[in-house]
C-alpha cells in the first residue's frame, strides 16, 4: 500500500505538560499520537526522533511489525521511555489505518463489546477543603465517579494522627453523597508496606470503589500482604510498561484492576493485549490516563472492545490542565461529553478525535518543562509524590 507509507513525522510539546506526534502518509491521511511521559517530554520526544529511522518509507499499514520492530529491533527493551514513545507511535498508526478503511479503531480490533464506558475524573485530595466543591463540580458535569489521593506526604511509619486524618475526604463526601457516589482512593505509590493495613483500616468504613497503587508496582510482594487483608477492589498498574511487567502480578493473583497507561504501555496494540490477559485472570480492566485527548481516545477504543473494561479515567479539567484543558486541542469536543457518567461510543473513523492543528502550533511555541514536585518529610528525608 504505497500511498500509505509513512513520509512526514512532527512532534508537538505542548502545554500544560504533554507531547503530540503527527505522522503524515504519502497519501496525506493523518494519525495523531500522544508519546510522552509526564516530567520526560523532552527524553520521549528525543526517542521517538531516535526510532524514525524505523517508519519513514514503511507503511503505515504494517502496525504490528512495526511494533515488534520498534520494542525489539533495538536489542534493550521496555522502560517508561521506549514504551512511551512506542505507545504515540502505535495510536498515530492505528488511526491513519482506521481512517484508511473509515471505521472507528474499536471495529478493526473485532468490534465493540458496548454502547458506552462508565468515565471518572480526578478531584484532588492532598487537602479535605477543595474534596467536596470538587466533587460537586464533577457531579454536576455528569460524573457518578470521582478518584482522589488518599493521603499527602507520608514517612515510612507515620504517626497516630496522620493515620486518622486519611479518612477525612472519603467521609466527607460519603456524608454529601452517600452511596451514589463511587469513590476510588489512589495511594499513588507514596505508602509503604508498613502503612497500608493501617490506613486501610481507617478506609474500609466508608467503602471506597478501589485502592490504588497502595505500594510501588515494583514491591510485586507486598501485595501478597495487603491484597488478604481486605474486601476492597485492589488496582495497580500505570507504572508498569508491557504485558510482561503484568504477567507476574497477574500470575500471583494480587490485584483486582489492572491500570496500563495507552501512552506508557506499548499503545493500543500492547494495552489490547494486556488486557486479554487479566481477563484469563478474571482481572478488571481500567487505564490510567491523565493526559490529553489522544490518549483519552486510545483508552476508550480499548475499552470499547475490551469485555473486562469496567472504567475510565479522564484529565477533563483537572488541576494539570489549567489554561489549556485537553478539549482545547480539538475541533470536535463532544465527542467526549459525559451524559449520566458515561461517554457513549466514538463513531468517527480512526481514533475519532479531531486536532485543531493551528492550535497545537500556538501551545508549540509556549512549550512546558513540566516536572512533578519532590516532597520532603517533616525530617527532611525524600517522600514519594
Amino acid at each position: 500500500m504505497d500511498d500509505l507509507r509513512i513520509e512526514k513525522i512532527e512532534l508537538f510539546k505542548v502545554p500544560p505538560r504533554w507531547l503530540f506526534l503527527k505522522i503524515t502518509t504519502k497519501s496525506g491521511i493523518i494519525g495523531w499520537g500522544e508519546p510522552v511521559v509526564e516530567g520526560k517530554a523532552a527524553t520521549v520526544e528525543a526517542c521517538v526522533n531516535e526510532l524514525s529511522q524505523y517508519l519513514i518509507g514503511r507503511s503505515a499499514n504494517d502496525i504490528e511489525d512495526i511494533w515488534q520492530t520498534l520494542y525489539g529491533g533495538g536489542f534493550y527493551r521496555g522502560g517508561p521511555i521506549l514504551m512511551s514513545a512506542i505507545s504515540g507511535i502505535d495510536q498515530a498508526l492505528w488511526d491513519i489505518k482506521g481512517k484508511h478503511l473509515g471505521v472507528p479503531v474499536y471495529d478493526l480490533l473485532g468490534g465493540a463489546v458496548r454502547k458506552k464506558m462508565k468515565m471518572y475524573c480526578w478531584i484532588g485530595g492532598d487537602h479535605p477543603e477543595v474534596v467536596l466543591e470538587q466533587a460537586r463540580e464533577k457531579v454536576e458535569q455528569g460524573y457518578k465517579a470521582v478518584k482522589m489521593n488518599a493521603t499527602g506526604a507520608f514517612a515510612w511509619i507515620d504517626s497516630l494522627q496522620k493515620i486518622k486524618t486519611v479518612a477525612d475526604n472519603i467521609r466527607l463526601l460519603r456524608e454529601e453523597f452517600g452511596d451514589t457516589l463511587d469513590i476510588g482512593l489512589d495511594f499513588h505509590g507514596r505508602i509503604h508496606k508498613g502503612m497500608v493495613k493501617r490506613l486501610i483500616d481507617e478506609l474500609a468504613p466508608y467503602n471506597p470503589m478501589f485502592i490504588e497503587e497502595p505500594v510501588l508496582s515494583e514491591n510485586k510482594e507486598a501485595f501478597d500482604h495487603i491484597y488478604p487483608y481486605t474486601s476492597i477492589p485492589i488496582a495497580t498498574g500505570e507504572r508498569m510498561f508491557s504485558r510482561w511487567d503484568f504477567k507476574e502480578l497477574l500470575h500471583r493473583g494480587t490485584v483486582d484492576i489492572i491500570q496500563p497507561d495507552l501512552s506508557h504501555a506499548g499503545g493500543i496494540s500492547e494495552v489490547r493485549r494486556i488486557a486479554a490477559m487479566a481477563e484469563a485472570y478474571d482481572v478488571a480492566l481500567a487505564p490510567h490516563c491523565p493526559l490529553g485527548p489522544v490518549a483519552l481516545a486510545s483508552c476508550l477504543h480499548v475499552d470499547f472492545n475490551s469485555i473486562n473494561a469496567v472504567i475510565q479515567e479522564s484529565s477533563l479539567g483537572i488541576h494539570y490542565n489549567k489554561g489549556f484543558d485537553l478539549l482545547d486541542y480539538m475541533d470536535n469536543p463532544e465527542v467526549f461529553d459525559v451524559k449520566d457518567g458515561y461517554i457513549e461510543l466514538l463513531k468517527k473513523p480512526g481514533l475519532g478525535v479531531e486536532i485543531n492543528e493551528e492550535k497545537l502550533r500556538e501551545g508549540q511555541k509556549i512549550g512546558h518543562n513540566w516536572a512533578n514536585p519532590v516532597w520532603r518529610n517533616e525530617d527532611g528525608s525524600f517522600a514519594e509524590w
